[in-house]
């Protein structure tokens, strides 16, 4: 079942730090969208995925999320 969860994502300081976010989500199974909006401190994940799946892959990019 598709679902669309939004994250809060901390420590993203600059258009690479969204860039890394962005990528590193759009690699978890399962997602079929992402937007990280840097201004905001958000990424909104839509597909049929494990939300800790999408907030251990922004960790190993070297940020910090938690869903909202």
């Amino acid at each position: 079942m598709a679902t669309t969860v939004v994250f809060t994502v901390k420590g993203m300081k600059c258009v690479h730090c969204q860039a890394s976010v962005e990528s590193a989500v759009k690699a978890v199974a399962g997602v079929t969208a992402v937007s990280v909006d840097l201004a905001a401190g958000t990424a909104t994940v839509s597909g049929d995925f494990d939300p800790a799946a999408v907030t251990a892959a922004v960790a190993a990019a070297g940020f910090r999320a938690t869903a909202q």
